[in-house]
Formats: structure tokens, sequence, C-alpha cells
């Protein structure tokens, strides 16, 4: 087993670190407060290729690992899980897929700009009535002529506004369960097509999070990815994937709550010394650490399965349930570390905290992963 980083990942690291620091870090406190999505920041992550890492050259992407991927995602989210979780959705959710199952026409119109970062993706699976049981979809679409009628909603969509292209899930035929559901490529400004209000959230507040409506969108034929009912499976597959990303999310909030707060402990004094010489602080801390590594190695596990095209779903649920947890107890400990301070934003811990709860929510809770592992042990 070899450890180390390649000098391709090094560089990653690097350019992923020094963005964060650099473009992220000034105004994630604002952006924060006013719910304000990072558009000039996320423009500069296509600009960077953090957008379609993953994607073949040839489609505009950058051609890299999985683990490079998840390297990225940890140094942003260290910073701002509401501009890293635009990111996991475009590549993990969006070019992936379409990478994987999309016909060359299809790829060739929109894998294109998304991979390259001039046009944004959502995926739309979640509804009112359909969270973890993603198989009671309400959203349908019928044949009629060479298009497919569209009616429906759509719940807690990531880039809901934002996005210019849609990955919308719907029934095509209810007498068959999930396996009637299909998958359609749908664009922002079609007739019929509109978007919620923004979701007022805990956390990751700068991110876009909205609901979506159809009400008899016309969605070409041609623009269904795959065979009707391909739908569930093309769903289930992506957010295999996924899972790694948010896993990768979560452990980067764990580290970035962990930096800031053995910074702290060096610099604040109580009785005479830096906290960070009282043991009590230096057990926390000792905690926290090895907690982030271990989180890291089954993130990096996962995504390096992922690359050597095995079997990644045991993995990738692993890692999204243990490093979701790690960025929960980590977070707490750091804001328990800066004591007073640590309950106000311009400590950053408190957001972090904030935003690290949803980490054990979205693409799949924590009970759905432990659903999944256990599925893989009885197997």
């Amino acid at each position: 087993m070899h450890f180390e980083l390649t000098e391709e990942h090094r560089a990653v690291q690097e350019a992923a670190r020094d963005f964060a620091k650099n473009d992220l870090l000034p105004g994630v406190i604002e952006r924060d407060i006013e719910c304000r999505f990072p558009v000039d920041e996320i423009k500069k992550m296509g600009e960077l290729g953090f957008m379609g890492m993953m994607v073949d050259p040839k489609y505009s992407g950058g051609g890299m690992d999985t683990v490079s991927y998840v390297i990225a995602m940890e140094e942003l989210s260290k910073i701002d899980a509401s501009a890293s979780v635009v990111m996991s959705v475009n590549n993990s959710l969006v070019c992936w897929g379409m990478e994987k199952y999309a016909s060359e026409a299809q790829k060739e119109k929109y894998l294109k700009p998304l991979a390259s970062g001039q046009k944004l993706g959502a995926f739309a699976l979640s509804e009112p009535e359909a969270g973890s049981d993603a198989t009671s979809q309400k959203t349908e679409a019928y044949l009629e002529g060479d298009h497919y009628v569209l009616n429906g909603t759509k719940n807690w969509i990531t880039n809901g506004s934002k996005a210019d292209t849609y990955l919308v899930f719907a029934q095509t035929d209810h007498s068959k369960g999930h396996k009637g559901i299909s998958v359609f490529i749908v664009e922002k400004g079609w007739e019929g097509f509109s978007q919620g209000h923004k979701e007022d959230k805990l956390g990751i507040r700068a991110s876009d999070t909205t609901s979506l409506m159809f009400t008899d969108v016309k969605v070409p034929v041609e623009n269904r990815i795959g065979e009707e009912g391909f739908g569930f499976k093309y769903a289930m597959e992506t957010l295999n994937g996924g899972r790694i990303g948010i896993a990768a999310q979560a452990l980067g909030i764990a580290a970035g709550a962990y930096e800031f707060a053995v910074a702290y402990s060096k610099e604040r004094k109580t009785f005479g010394k830096p906290i960070s010489q009282h043991q009590a602080i230096q057990f926390k801390l000792a905690d926290m650490a090895t907690t982030i590594e271990a989180a890291r190695l089954l993130v990096y596990k996962a995504a390096w399965l992922k690359d050597q095209g095995e079997d990644y779903s045991h993995a990738s649920a692993m890692a999204k349930l243990y490093a979701s947890q790690v960025a929960m107890d980590v977070s707490i400990e750091a804001v328990q570390i800066h004591g007073g301070y640590g309950y106000v934003r311009e400590y950053h811990v408190e957001r972090l905290m904030r935003d690290a709860k949803i980490t054990q929510i979205y693409e799949g809770t924590s009970e759905i992963q432990k659903i999944v592992i256990s599925r893989g042990i009885l197997r």
C-alpha cells in the first residue's frame, strides 16, 4: 500500500488550497449571512477546472482521477462548504452520469459546457414525498409524439435557481414502480418550468436550494438519457459516487474546524499560558486529529476503488457515514475550544458546525448509509 500523494495530487491540493484561501475566505462570512450565491467564485472554479475534474478532456473536462477530486473537495470545504457543494453536484451528480450514460449528441450539447464551467447543472430527484424513499416519484412524464409532457414538483434541489441544465427524474410508467422511472435533461427557461423561493437554511446558506415546478413542460424525446425505465438505476449509480464527494466535503469541514481550533489554542491564554498547553485541550485536539485521519483514509479508499473500476458502493457509504459524524463531532469541539468566541461569526467555527449537519442528511441520510452498509455485509 502506498499512502503518499502523487505530484499531480499535490499540485491539485495546492491549487485548491490557494483558491480557498485567496478567493473563498475573504467574503465567506458575508455570503453566509446574506445567503448570497458565490457567483464570481463559482465562475473562477470553472476557469480553474474544478467543475468537471473527472470528465474526459474530449468533453472539456480535466481528465483527473477521483482521488484528485476528493482532495480538491476537502480543501475547498475547509473554508466554504456552500461553494464546495456546488462543485460536488456538478462533478458527481451531473457530469459523471452524463459522461457514462448520455448519448454522444447529449454529451456534445450539454456535457461540454457543464464540464468546462460555462454552465451549471442540477440533479432533481427529491420530492415532497420522495426523499430517502426515492422510488416514490410523483413527478410524471408521458409521451406525446416527439416529446414528453412533464408535470410535478421537486424539492431541496442544490443549484435550483442558478443551474442551466437539470437532470429530472419522472415516472413514465406507474405500473412498473421504480422500474418505470426515467431521467430527462431539462433546460432552464423552458415554458412551464419554474423555480420556487430559495430555502433559508441552517447551514451552507450561500448555496442555492429551491423547489422546482413543472407544468406541462415539453421535453424532446432526444433529451431522455437511456431507455424508458432506466432512471432509477441511473440515480442509484450516480449517488454512489456522489456520496464520495459529500464524504470529502464532510472531511474538509472537520479538517477546517480542526485547523482553526489548533491555531486559536496557540493564541488564546488562560492561567498564564496558551490553552494548547492544557492537557484538556491537548486531548481534544488528539481525538480530533485521529478521527479526521481515519475519515480521510475511508474517503480516499472509496475514491481509489472507484478509480480502479472496483465496486465502491459499500466503501462510499462507509466514508460518508463516518466522515459526516466526524464533521459534526470535530466542529462542535472546535466551538468548545474557542469558548465564547466560537459562538460568534468572525471565528468561522460556528459556521462550520452549522454546515456539518447537512452532510448527515443529503445524498443519503446516515440511516440510509447504514442500510447500504448492512446489505453489503449480509450479501
